[in-house]
Protein backbone atom coordinates (compact mmCIF):
# COMPACT_ATOMS: atom_id res chain seq x y z
CA UNK A 1 0.00 0.00 0.00
CA UNK A 2 1.60 3.53 -1.03
CA UNK A 3 0.31 6.53 0.29
CA UNK A 4 -1.09 9.19 -2.19
CA UNK A 5 -0.06 12.11 -2.51
CA UNK A 6 -3.76 13.91 -0.86
CA UNK A 7 -4.86 12.29 2.21
CA UNK A 8 -7.64 10.03 0.96
CA UNK A 9 -10.66 8.32 3.41
CA UNK A 10 -10.11 6.71 6.33
CA UNK A 11 -8.90 3.18 5.83
CA UNK A 12 -7.31 0.52 7.63
CA UNK A 13 -3.65 0.95 9.20
CA UNK A 14 -2.03 -2.37 7.97
CA UNK A 15 1.55 -2.83 7.89
CA UNK A 16 3.06 -2.43 5.08
CA UNK A 17 5.88 -4.29 3.06
CA UNK A 18 9.06 -4.38 3.38
CA UNK A 19 9.97 -4.84 0.05
CA UNK A 20 8.27 -2.36 -1.75
CA UNK A 21 9.95 -0.72 -4.25
CA UNK A 22 10.68 2.82 -4.67
CA UNK A 23 9.62 3.62 -0.71
CA UNK A 24 10.75 7.10 -0.15
CA UNK A 25 10.13 9.93 2.70
CA UNK A 26 6.81 11.49 2.64
CA UNK A 27 6.47 15.79 2.33
CA UNK A 28 4.61 14.83 5.73
CA UNK A 29 7.49 13.31 7.33
CA UNK A 30 10.10 15.79 5.83
CA UNK A 31 8.10 18.50 7.45
CA UNK A 32 8.14 17.04 10.25
CA UNK A 33 11.58 16.28 10.76
CA UNK A 34 12.45 20.48 10.01
CA UNK A 35 10.35 21.17 12.98
CA UNK A 36 11.94 19.25 15.06
CA UNK A 37 14.99 21.92 14.12
CA UNK A 38 13.55 24.36 16.17
CA UNK A 39 13.79 22.15 19.53
CA UNK A 40 17.62 21.08 18.05
CA UNK A 41 18.45 24.49 17.85
CA UNK A 42 17.05 25.32 21.10
CA UNK A 43 19.61 22.38 22.63
CA UNK A 44 22.25 23.96 21.38
CA UNK A 45 21.76 27.22 22.01
CA UNK A 46 21.49 26.50 25.88
CA UNK A 47 25.00 24.10 25.52
CA UNK A 48 26.44 27.13 23.96
CA UNK A 49 25.55 29.57 26.72
CA UNK A 50 26.65 27.08 29.40
CA UNK A 51 30.17 26.15 27.76
CA UNK A 52 30.73 29.45 27.51
CA UNK A 53 30.18 30.54 30.78
CA UNK A 54 32.13 28.02 31.95
CA UNK A 55 29.90 25.29 33.41
CA UNK A 56 31.01 22.36 31.36
CA UNK A 57 29.71 19.98 33.26
CA UNK A 58 26.27 21.41 33.82
CA UNK A 59 25.79 22.28 30.13
CA UNK A 60 27.06 18.80 28.76
CA UNK A 61 24.93 16.74 31.39
CA UNK A 62 21.41 19.33 30.56
CA UNK A 63 21.96 18.71 26.72
CA UNK A 64 22.22 15.07 26.23
CA UNK A 65 19.09 15.13 28.75
CA UNK A 66 16.96 17.42 26.24
CA UNK A 67 17.92 16.33 23.04
CA UNK A 68 17.52 12.68 24.22
CA UNK A 69 14.03 13.89 24.37
CA UNK A 70 13.93 15.63 21.17
CA UNK A 71 16.07 11.82 19.32
CA UNK A 72 13.48 9.45 20.96
CA UNK A 73 10.73 11.08 20.11
CA UNK A 74 11.72 11.46 16.33
CA UNK A 75 13.04 7.61 16.40
CA UNK A 76 9.23 6.57 17.50
CA UNK A 77 7.66 8.39 14.96
CA UNK A 78 10.01 7.50 12.34
CA UNK A 79 9.80 3.49 13.00
CA UNK A 80 6.21 3.44 13.36
CA UNK A 81 5.76 5.39 10.30
CA UNK A 82 8.40 3.58 8.14
CA UNK A 83 6.24 0.32 9.37
CA UNK A 84 2.15 1.40 9.17
CA UNK A 85 2.10 5.07 7.41
CA UNK A 86 -1.09 4.85 5.82
CA UNK A 87 -1.59 8.70 4.90
CA UNK A 88 -5.09 9.49 5.61
CA UNK A 89 -6.88 12.06 7.60
CA UNK A 90 -6.40 10.91 11.15
CA UNK A 91 -3.13 9.80 10.71
CA UNK A 92 -1.88 13.48 9.66
CA UNK A 93 -3.68 14.94 12.12
CA UNK A 94 -2.05 12.70 14.71
CA UNK A 95 1.43 13.66 12.89
CA UNK A 96 0.51 17.37 13.55
CA UNK A 97 -0.70 16.94 17.22
CA UNK A 98 2.76 15.34 17.35
CA UNK A 99 4.54 18.66 15.89
CA UNK A 100 2.89 20.85 18.06
CA UNK A 101 4.51 18.25 20.77
CA UNK A 102 7.64 19.44 19.50
CA UNK A 103 7.16 23.04 19.86
CA UNK A 104 5.72 23.42 22.98
CA UNK A 105 8.76 20.85 24.09
CA UNK A 106 11.34 23.07 22.52
CA UNK A 107 9.76 26.24 23.99
CA UNK A 108 10.73 24.28 27.26
CA UNK A 109 14.39 23.36 26.72
CA UNK A 110 15.71 26.80 28.41
CA UNK A 111 13.33 26.05 31.57
CA UNK A 112 14.75 22.52 31.71
CA UNK A 113 18.27 23.24 31.13
CA UNK A 114 18.76 26.11 33.24
CA UNK A 115 16.20 25.76 35.95
CA UNK A 116 15.67 21.90 35.82
CA UNK A 117 12.25 22.93 35.22
CA UNK A 118 10.69 19.86 33.28
CA UNK A 119 7.14 21.01 33.54
CA UNK A 120 6.83 22.74 30.23
CA UNK A 121 8.76 19.90 28.14
CA UNK A 122 6.65 17.32 30.05
CA UNK A 123 3.50 18.85 28.91
CA UNK A 124 5.29 19.14 24.90
CA UNK A 125 6.05 15.16 25.46
CA UNK A 126 2.51 14.34 26.24
CA UNK A 127 1.13 15.68 23.95
CA UNK A 128 3.54 14.05 21.07
CA UNK A 129 3.42 10.72 22.96
CA UNK A 130 -0.71 10.57 23.11
CA UNK A 131 -0.93 10.59 19.33
CA UNK A 132 1.75 8.01 18.94
CA UNK A 133 -0.19 5.96 21.18
CA UNK A 134 -3.35 6.45 19.15
CA UNK A 135 -1.35 5.19 16.26
CA UNK A 136 -0.34 2.08 17.66
CA UNK A 137 -4.10 1.43 19.25
CA UNK A 138 -5.31 2.13 15.66
CA UNK A 139 -2.34 -0.44 14.36
CA UNK A 140 -3.61 -3.07 16.49
CA UNK A 141 -7.23 -2.85 15.71
CA UNK A 142 -6.32 -2.56 12.06
CA UNK A 143 -4.42 -6.07 11.88
CA UNK A 144 -6.03 -9.87 12.47
CA UNK A 145 -5.77 -11.26 16.15
CA UNK A 146 -2.01 -12.77 15.82
CA UNK A 147 1.71 -11.51 16.50
CA UNK A 148 1.70 -8.13 14.97
CA UNK A 149 -1.21 -7.21 16.80
CA UNK A 150 -0.01 -8.01 20.18
CA UNK A 151 3.36 -6.32 18.87
CA UNK A 152 1.17 -2.99 18.57
CA UNK A 153 -0.77 -3.36 21.65
CA UNK A 154 2.73 -3.67 23.42
CA UNK A 155 3.82 -0.95 21.68
CA UNK A 156 0.86 1.29 23.30
CA UNK A 157 0.72 -0.04 26.77
CA UNK A 158 4.60 0.63 27.19
CA UNK A 159 4.70 4.12 25.51
CA UNK A 160 1.47 4.74 28.09
CA UNK A 161 3.13 3.24 31.46
CA UNK A 162 6.55 5.05 30.43
CA UNK A 163 4.84 8.51 29.81
CA UNK A 164 2.66 8.29 32.89
CA UNK A 165 5.80 7.53 34.73
CA UNK A 166 7.24 10.63 33.12
CA UNK A 167 4.72 12.59 34.97
CA UNK A 168 6.51 11.63 38.20
CA UNK A 169 9.15 14.28 37.43
CA UNK A 170 6.93 17.23 38.12
CA UNK A 171 6.15 15.71 41.61
CA UNK A 172 9.94 14.53 42.88
CA UNK A 173 12.46 15.93 44.56
CA UNK A 174 14.68 18.72 42.56
CA UNK A 175 17.67 16.36 43.50
CA UNK A 176 16.29 12.94 42.34
CA UNK A 177 15.05 14.21 39.07
CA UNK A 178 18.01 13.46 36.71
CA UNK A 179 18.45 9.99 38.70
CA UNK A 180 14.27 9.49 37.27
CA UNK A 181 15.15 10.67 34.23
CA UNK A 182 18.08 7.66 33.78
CA UNK A 183 15.94 5.27 35.13
CA UNK A 184 12.33 6.28 32.49
CA UNK A 185 15.64 6.50 29.30
CA UNK A 186 16.27 2.93 30.20
CA UNK A 187 12.57 2.03 30.54
CA UNK A 188 12.19 3.78 26.96
CA UNK A 189 14.68 2.30 25.27
CA UNK A 190 13.32 -1.42 26.62
CA UNK A 191 10.04 -0.84 24.67
CA UNK A 192 10.80 -1.58 21.49
CA UNK A 193 13.21 -4.61 22.55
CA UNK A 194 10.12 -6.02 24.77
CA UNK A 195 7.58 -5.50 22.35
CA UNK A 196 9.21 -6.48 19.31
CA UNK A 197 10.77 -9.93 20.67
CA UNK A 198 8.52 -12.13 19.34
CA UNK A 199 7.36 -10.32 16.01
CA UNK A 200 8.79 -7.56 14.11
CA UNK A 201 7.00 -4.87 12.94
CA UNK A 202 7.62 -4.40 9.00
CA UNK A 203 10.19 -1.60 8.85
CA UNK A 204 11.47 -0.75 5.78
CA UNK A 205 15.27 -0.64 5.36
CA UNK A 206 15.52 1.88 2.09
CA UNK A 207 13.09 4.11 4.12
CA UNK A 208 14.52 3.59 7.38
CA UNK A 209 18.03 4.76 6.43
CA UNK A 210 16.81 7.77 3.99
CA UNK A 211 15.05 8.99 7.22
CA UNK A 212 17.88 8.65 8.80
CA UNK A 213 19.72 10.63 6.65
CA UNK A 214 17.50 13.25 5.89
CA UNK A 215 17.88 13.92 9.88
CA UNK A 216 21.69 13.89 10.10
CA UNK A 217 21.04 16.41 7.16
CA UNK A 218 19.22 19.04 9.07
CA UNK A 219 21.26 18.64 12.06
CA UNK A 220 24.66 19.29 10.30
CA UNK A 221 22.37 21.99 8.54
CA UNK A 222 22.40 23.49 11.91
CA UNK A 223 25.50 23.53 12.19
CA UNK A 224 26.84 25.07 9.31
CA UNK A 225 24.51 28.02 9.98
CA UNK A 226 27.05 27.93 13.26
CA UNK A 227 30.12 28.20 11.05
CA UNK A 228 28.42 31.08 9.21
CA UNK A 229 27.67 32.59 12.27
CA UNK A 230 31.75 32.17 12.53
CA UNK A 231 32.07 33.91 8.73
CA UNK A 232 29.49 36.78 9.41
CA UNK A 233 31.61 37.72 13.15
CA UNK A 234 34.75 37.32 11.13
CA UNK A 235 33.59 40.50 9.03
CA UNK A 236 32.13 42.30 11.97
CA UNK A 237 34.93 41.94 14.19
CA UNK A 238 38.13 43.25 12.25
CA UNK A 239 40.32 43.25 14.71
CA UNK A 240 40.00 39.77 15.43
CA UNK A 241 40.08 38.74 11.60
CA UNK A 242 43.04 36.46 12.26
CA UNK A 243 41.53 34.38 14.80
CA UNK A 244 38.50 34.10 13.63
CA UNK A 245 38.52 33.38 9.63
CA UNK A 246 40.08 29.64 11.19
CA UNK A 247 37.43 29.15 12.71
CA UNK A 248 35.46 29.28 10.35
CA UNK A 249 37.66 27.86 7.51
CA UNK A 250 37.80 24.86 10.02
CA UNK A 251 34.07 24.91 11.17
CA UNK A 252 33.70 24.32 7.23
CA UNK A 253 35.31 21.21 6.36
CA UNK A 254 34.77 19.24 9.07
CA UNK A 255 30.61 19.69 8.17
CA UNK A 256 31.93 18.38 5.12
CA UNK A 257 33.76 15.78 5.91
CA UNK A 258 31.15 14.70 8.28
CA UNK A 259 28.73 14.88 5.47
CA UNK A 260 30.85 12.91 3.24
CA UNK A 261 31.86 9.98 5.75
CA UNK A 262 27.86 9.45 7.12
CA UNK A 263 26.81 9.05 3.47
CA UNK A 264 29.88 6.81 2.32
CA UNK A 265 28.31 3.73 2.48
CA UNK A 266 24.83 1.96 1.98
CA UNK A 267 23.62 1.47 5.44
CA UNK A 268 20.44 0.20 4.71
CA UNK A 269 22.33 -3.18 3.77
CA UNK A 270 23.23 -3.69 7.18
CA UNK A 271 19.85 -3.59 8.78
CA UNK A 272 18.72 -7.03 8.06
CA UNK A 273 16.75 -7.33 11.25
CA UNK A 274 15.93 -6.12 14.47
CA UNK A 275 19.40 -6.54 16.33
CA UNK A 276 21.23 -4.82 13.83
CA UNK A 277 18.60 -2.44 13.49
CA UNK A 278 18.80 -1.74 17.49
CA UNK A 279 22.10 -0.82 17.56
CA UNK A 280 22.11 1.33 14.31
CA UNK A 281 19.27 3.01 15.42
CA UNK A 282 20.19 3.27 19.01
CA UNK A 283 23.58 4.34 18.68
CA UNK A 284 22.66 7.18 16.32
CA UNK A 285 22.08 9.28 19.56
CA UNK A 286 25.80 10.09 19.30
CA UNK A 287 25.93 10.89 15.77
CA UNK A 288 22.83 13.58 16.20
CA UNK A 289 24.21 14.80 19.13
CA UNK A 290 27.65 15.65 18.46
CA UNK A 291 26.77 16.51 14.85
CA UNK A 292 24.17 19.35 16.45
CA UNK A 293 27.36 19.70 19.60
CA UNK A 294 29.73 20.76 16.53
CA UNK A 295 27.56 23.93 15.41
CA UNK A 296 27.14 24.79 19.01
CA UNK A 297 31.44 24.63 19.81
CA UNK A 298 31.76 26.52 16.53
CA UNK A 299 29.47 29.04 17.78
CA UNK A 300 31.86 28.87 21.35
CA UNK A 301 34.69 28.92 19.94
CA UNK A 302 33.89 32.02 18.12
CA UNK A 303 32.77 33.96 21.28
CA UNK A 304 35.53 33.11 22.77
CA UNK A 305 38.02 34.45 19.83
CA UNK A 306 36.47 37.63 20.29
CA UNK A 307 36.52 37.88 24.19
CA UNK A 308 32.87 37.01 25.02
CA UNK A 309 33.80 33.95 26.61
CA UNK A 310 35.52 33.65 30.02
CA UNK A 311 36.84 30.56 29.55
CA UNK A 312 40.35 28.73 28.54
CA UNK A 313 41.70 28.17 24.86
CA UNK A 314 41.65 24.59 25.95
CA UNK A 315 38.05 24.60 26.97
CA UNK A 316 36.97 26.71 23.60
CA UNK A 317 39.33 24.52 21.64
CA UNK A 318 37.26 21.26 23.00
CA UNK A 319 33.75 22.50 22.57
CA UNK A 320 34.54 21.87 18.53
CA UNK A 321 37.55 18.69 18.67
CA UNK A 322 35.41 16.73 20.87
CA UNK A 323 32.17 16.65 19.08
CA UNK A 324 33.85 16.57 15.90
CA UNK A 325 36.00 13.38 16.82
CA UNK A 326 32.98 11.38 18.03
CA UNK A 327 30.82 11.53 15.18
CA UNK A 328 33.42 9.79 12.41
CA UNK A 329 34.06 7.30 15.39
CA UNK A 330 30.25 6.26 16.08
CA UNK A 331 29.92 6.33 12.46
CA UNK A 332 32.56 4.17 12.05
CA UNK A 333 31.61 1.93 14.58
CA UNK A 334 28.02 1.73 13.77
CA UNK A 335 28.03 0.93 10.21
CA UNK A 336 31.26 2.38 8.04
CA UNK A 337 33.37 -0.65 8.95
CA UNK A 338 31.20 -3.70 7.84
CA UNK A 339 32.40 -2.04 4.43
CA UNK A 340 35.88 -1.61 4.76
CA UNK A 341 38.78 -3.95 3.63
CA UNK A 342 42.37 -3.79 5.35
CA UNK A 343 43.42 -2.75 8.14
CA UNK A 344 44.51 0.34 6.48
CA UNK A 345 40.85 1.29 5.20
CA UNK A 346 39.79 0.40 8.77
CA UNK A 347 41.68 2.48 10.57
CA UNK A 348 40.95 5.54 8.47
CA UNK A 349 38.21 6.76 10.91
CA UNK A 350 39.26 5.90 13.96
CA UNK A 351 42.72 7.60 13.43
CA UNK A 352 40.57 10.37 12.34
CA UNK A 353 38.88 10.65 15.60
CA UNK A 354 42.32 10.42 17.66
CA UNK A 355 43.76 12.75 15.85
CA UNK A 356 40.81 15.83 16.48
CA UNK A 357 40.90 15.02 19.61
CA UNK A 358 44.66 15.88 19.93
CA UNK A 359 44.13 19.09 18.16
CA UNK A 360 42.41 20.09 21.08
CA UNK A 361 45.89 21.52 22.44
CA UNK A 362 46.27 23.32 18.93
CA UNK A 363 45.57 26.58 20.48
CA UNK A 364 43.84 29.14 18.10
CA UNK A 365 44.22 26.43 15.33
CA UNK A 366 42.82 23.95 17.18
CA UNK A 367 39.74 24.20 15.02
CA UNK A 368 41.74 24.92 11.78
CA UNK A 369 43.56 21.52 12.42
CA UNK A 370 40.52 19.60 13.25
CA UNK A 371 39.14 20.62 9.73
CA UNK A 372 42.62 19.83 7.76
CA UNK A 373 42.42 16.34 9.64
CA UNK A 374 38.85 15.49 8.88
CA UNK A 375 39.41 16.74 5.57
CA UNK A 376 42.90 14.28 4.99
CA UNK A 377 40.57 11.56 6.41
CA UNK A 378 38.35 11.76 4.06
CA UNK A 379 40.84 12.19 1.29
CA UNK A 380 42.77 8.95 2.38
CA UNK A 381 39.61 7.36 2.41
CA UNK A 382 39.00 8.11 -1.13
CA UNK A 383 42.74 7.24 -2.08
CA UNK A 384 42.40 3.50 -0.57
CA UNK A 385 39.40 2.70 -1.90
CA UNK A 386 40.29 3.06 -5.56
CA UNK A 387 43.41 1.56 -5.20
CA UNK A 388 43.35 -1.51 -7.46
CA UNK A 389 42.89 -4.89 -6.71
CA UNK A 390 41.60 -3.09 -3.05
CA UNK A 391 37.58 -2.83 -3.82
CA UNK A 392 35.73 -1.74 -0.45
CA UNK A 393 32.14 -2.37 -0.80
CA UNK A 394 30.30 1.28 -0.67
CA UNK A 395 33.68 2.62 0.42
CA UNK A 396 33.22 6.05 -0.68
CA UNK A 397 30.65 7.15 -3.30
CA UNK A 398 31.06 9.74 -5.56
CA UNK A 399 28.95 13.42 -4.96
Amino acid sequence: MTPTTAAGPLRRMTARSRTEAHRTATPLELFFDLCFVVAVAQAGAQLVHALAEGHPVAGITGYLFVFWGVWWAWMNFTWFASAYDCDDVPYRIAVLLQICGVLVYAAGVPRAFVDNDWSVTLIGYVMMRVPLTAQWLRAALSEPAGPARRTAVRYAAGVALCQVAWATLLVAPEYLRHWLFLILVVAELLVPVVAERVHRTPWHPHHIEERYGLFTLIVLGETMSAATVAVQEALDESEALGELLPIAAGGVLIVFAAWWVYFAVPAHERLTGNRQAFQWGYGHFVIFGSAAAIGAGLEVAVEHAVGKAPISALAASAAVTVPAALFPFTVWLLHARHFKTGPAQQLVLPVAALATAACTFAGTWAVLAAGLVAAASVAVGVTLAERPGRPARGAVRPG
